[in-house]
């Protein structure tokens, strides 16, 4: 028998309002993470949509930036609708949340391009996204809060699992809306109108949304602490300010969500950009195979939380982390060799390298209007676009620029045709061979990713909440669940990517995910301790 058909068959006999409970707040959730990541996954597409022309790794950055933004705000969220969360309650919290996650959701797809209005778009693409953060901010801590509250003690871990399932499952969703437009239409109505359609659709997801939500009941447990007079009058400053429920947040933050956020967005949206963008496999099929890896992989989401009801939270959440800070470079390095032999093969005796002044040469992560590139820049973009590695060198005597790729040697200001001729030269291979695709090995690979995603996430909601009392927990899990997940795993495809361009190193960028997961397995390990067997029913 399955570990799965095994999960199934022990999972308990839920109550009616249990699942009533279960299914609402999922179904809720799965569309507010469709909402928040249909920008995530046209985010290079988005690039030439609301950013100007004429770089195309500057204009990159800058749609990740916008897509950063929406994380860097959620730990406001968490503590706008953390606090009212706890002093009002969970379920009209969230009910707030999901209306201003799929309002801003539907501007995006009524705003001008770039093109029409200028910097006026990218300016208002911001604000559009700064208002998700702030929704998902107050969505997730009132939803894992919310499921917790009414699941009974031992079935806790299984109960808010299904709560996990719904980032990806919101990322899969994303995919195969965007995905299935993307094949109906040509590619040119696609770029003109047609990527509008997904987000004008979130405003179907949000009627639904808001009328199944409009029929739960408040969480017991706090009508039962409301009850009784014990709830916080000062939730930020109980949860923050007081000793020692602000050293659990931020043990919670170093030893737990740091490394879970890095771990989960690694192995969904940087597999992604790995293969669209460095390994140049085509959208459409990164798509398929990135769902494919999902819709493997979410089942195990619900056998890690029901395993952590028996073993407990945190050494599932530590091995996850483990696993992939020791696997990462191997697991990334076969991506390579089964997406895209050619590239590989091509690198492999192709020797690149950029000779300038150190000084010409800028770190950029943040791309703003008044930015500058140097022709070093410029060189490093256009090989980076290329998914080549390449070495970087002291200036040649006399020369402020020296590009060589093979025996090509391209000197003085940079010129990408003459860039272009030298690749042609030396045999570049150019896009992905989808014939030369090991689909199998691929996938294999993209679901291992998946597995230590689930390993990390699976048990993470059961975690915080047994972490936090009653009366300050939807403010006190919310922060350092979104710092770690907005803030260290939502600012990864960004500092990867410019990590990436500095370096000259493909594989280089994946340094930031596992130094992160490190830290958090080392701080987990020596300062956290179990919470499965805490009763929160007796706060």
């Amino acid at each position: 028998m399955s570990v799965v058909t095994e999960t199934a068959k022990e999972a308990p006999d839920f109550q009616p309002e249990e699942k009533k409970v279960i299914f609402a707040s999922s179904l809720g959730t799965v569309f507010e993470w469709y909402d928040f990541y249909l920008y995530a996954t046209l985010a290079p597409f988005f690039a030439a949509l609301f950013f100007p022309p004429g770089n195309d790794t500057a204009a990159l950055l800058s749609a990740f930036a916008t897509y950063a933004a929406g994380f860097l705000v959620r730990p406001f969220g968490a503590l706008l609708f953390g606090r009212i969360g706890d002093l009002v309650g969970r379920k009209y919290t969230f009910l707030v949340t999901i209306v201003v996650m799929g309002g801003a959701t539907f501007g995006v797809g009524l705003l001008p391009t770039f093109q029409s209005i200028g910097w006026l778009a990218p300016v208002l693409l911001v604000s559009l996204r700064l208002l998700q953060g702030l929704a998902l901010g107050g969505e997730y801590g009132g939803a894992a809060t919310y499921v917790a509250e009414h699941a009974p003690n031992h079935r806790r871990g299984y109960d808010t699992s299904w709560i996990q399932t719904t980032a990806t499952l919101g990322f899969f969703l994303a995919l195969a809306v965007i995905g299935g437009c993307r094949v109906w239409m040509h590619a040119a109505v696609f770029a003109d109108w047609g990527w509008r359609i997904p987000f004008l659709v979130s405003a179907i997801l949000l009627v639904f949304s808001v009328y199944i939500r409009l029929k739960l009941q408040e969480s017991p447990v706090f009508q039962k602490m409301k009850a009784e007079g014990k709830g916080s009058k000062a939730p930020l400053t109980d949860s923050f300010l007081k000793y020692p429920n602000n050293k659990f947040v931020l043990l919670a933050l170093l030893g737990a969500t740091a490394g879970q956020g890095v771990v989960w967005y690694t192995g969904q949206f940087y597999a992604l950009f790995f293969l669209t963008i460095t390994l140049k496999l085509d959208y459409l099929t990164a798509y398929m195979l990135i769902g494919a890896s999902l819709l493997l992989g979410t089942p195990f989401f619900i056998v890690f939380g029901w395993l952590s009801d028996k073993i407990g939270r945190l050494k599932i959440i530590m091995a996850g982390c483990l696993l992939a800070a020791f696997t990462y470079f191997p697991l990334f390095g076969a991506l390579t060799h089964y997406v895209n032999p050619a590239l590989e093969t091509y690198a492999a005796k192709t020797a690149v390298s950029v000779a300038s002044a150190p000084e010409d040469c800028q770190f950029h992560v943040f791309v703003w209007p008044w930015s500058k590139f140097s022709d070093c820049d410029k060189a490093k973009d256009y090989l980076t676009k290329q998914g080549l590695s390449f070495s970087s060198l002291p200036a040649a005597p006399g020369e402020k620029l020296v590009v060589k790729i093979g025996d090509q040697e391209l000197k003085g200001a940079w010129d990408a045709k003459k860039a272009d001729a030298a690749l042609k030269t030396t045999g570049y291979p150019g896009p992905a061979d989808k014939d030369k695709v090991n689909y199998g090995m691929t996938l294999l690979i993209l679901f291992i990713m998946l597995i230590y995603v689930t390993m990390v996430y699976g048990p993470i909601a059961a975690f915080l909440v047994e972490l936090f009392p009653t009366r300050i927990r939807y403010t006190s899990m919310s922060l350092p669940y979104h710092i770690g997940n907005g803030w260290f795993g939502g600012m990864l495809p960004l500092v990867a990517t410019a990590m990436v361009a500095a370096t000259g190193d493909i594989y280089y960028g994946l340094w930031y995910p596992i130094i992160v997961a490190l830290m958090t397995l080392v701080i987990g390990t020596l300062f956290l301790k179990e919470t499965k067997d805490r009763d929160i029913h007796q706060d």
